[in-house]
């Protein structure tokens, strides 16, 4: 067996009602809490409102940021981070999917810090400090698993790029996973994050970083996510669906925490960020059918064994057969959850292919593909991934 480490700090709260225990987390932490959102005026603005008086009735002081959008934006951030100044905020809590839990890290570390959140990306010389806020997250999807990883990702508009803070002072303290807050979850959103959770758990899988005990939560999410995401597209109000899709983002999460992705998110984020229109899950599963075939060869025991779990009659197939063949049932799923297109559907100029090909290996992901792409392998894998 080979070497391996795991680190995980987050306190993870999973079960239905666990909402209703916000107020005492986020008080472990602080007294004076940035609550960070998307609008009030929208489908969960009930939900805040019962997670501010939670935070009321633990003594906690919370002022509200309603303007976390999809694809974070450095705008965005210093929006926030001059409401957590201004109310003297001790704590963050990030109530949404992932662009809210995102948000909230990102404020977390330009509330306290110099300069913005923008100077603080994984690469950069410095990095976020213990002045960094603590954070409580409360996930509403079931995809992104930012309620459990030390990753927040930020759009810079002005050079459209998607980028991200990586530093383990940004794992939330606690995390609530709360299945019934996504019931009321709409059938695209809910597509989009649950194909998200699987590429999380399949590309940590493949990825060189991976371990026995990674292997054994990926295996787990896909199997749950293959079974249970064409459930709750077909009923949203099963909870038992509900509760094994946030469950299955929950240990994509953590295999993500603890190995990464590979090539699929690379172009994924640089898909958000040139064109920040297009939802991540629904831009990693653009890229989807052309990186297996490029891939399978590269990892076909890998294959297999992701292959036979959406395909279980695979088991009678050789190897070889089965890891080819575990391309197409990919595809059939990615069909079945209605996210299969071209990116001349989702309005990306054909001829923006080589910039965004350039920009799809700006992140180290693509290296830690079984198959390592060069700019031409990059090019080709779009333009086969242009019209389906």
């Amino acid at each position: 067996m080979k070497s391996f480490q795991y680190f995980q700090p987050t306190e993870v709260r999973f079960g239905a009602g666990r909402v209703a225990e916000v107020g005492e987390a986020v008080r472990r932490f602080g007294n004076r809490c940035l609550l960070v959102s998307d609008s009030q005026s929208g489908p969960l603005g009930s939900l805040y409102i019962r997670v501010k008086q939670y935070l009321e009735d633990a003594g906690v002081s919370a002022a509200h940021f309603d303007g976390a959008i999809p694809n974070p934006t450095t705008d965005s951030i210093a929006a926030g981070t001059e409401m957590a100044v201004a109310h003297k905020a001790d704590v963050m809590l990030g109530v949404g999917g992932g662009s809210a839990m995102d948000s909230a890290k990102a404020i977390a570390v330009e509330a306290t810090h110099q300069g913005t959140c923008w100077d603080y990306l994984y690469y950069r010389d410095t990095q976020p400090t213990e002045k960094t806020l603590p954070i409580v997250a409360v996930s509403t999807t079931s995809g992104t698993g930012s309620q459990v990883t030390q990753v927040a990702v930020v759009t810079n508009p002005k050079t459209r790029d998607k980028s991200a803070i990586f530093n383990p002072i940004i794992y939330p303290r606690v995390a609530i996973v709360d299945p019934e807050l996504m019931l009321t979850l709409p059938p695209r959103v809910s597509a989009s994050t649950g194909f998200d959770a699987f590429a999380h758990a399949f590309e940590s899988y493949l990825h060189p970083q991976a371990s026995p005990y990674t292997d054994m939560m990926a295996l787990e999410a896909i199997r749950l996510v293959a079974a249970y995401l064409p459930a709750v597209l077909d009923n949203g109000s099963d909870l038992d669906a509900r509760s094994a899709m946030a469950w299955a983002d929950t240990l994509a999460g953590l295999c993500i925490a603890n190995a990464g992705v590979t090539l699929p998110h690379g172009v994924g984020m640089a898909i958000g960020g040139m064109y920040p229109h297009v939802a991540h899950g629904e831009a990693v599963a653009l890229i989807y059918p052309a990186f297996t075939r490029y891939t399978y060869a590269s990892s076909p025991d890998r294959f297999v064994a992701v292959g036979r779990i959406l395909e279980p009659a695979l088991t009678g197939e050789s190897s070889k057969v089965a890891a080819e063949r575990a391309c197409e049932k990919i595809d059939a799923f990615i069909k079945k959850i209605d996210l299969w297109a071209g990116l001349d559907e989702k309005r990306v100029p054909q001829d923006e292919l080589s910039d965004l090909a350039e920009q799809s290996m700006v992140l180290p992901d693509y290296k830690n593909n079984p198959r390592v792409a060069d700019l031409d392998d990059m090019r080709d894998l779009l333009a086969q991934s242009y019209r389906r």
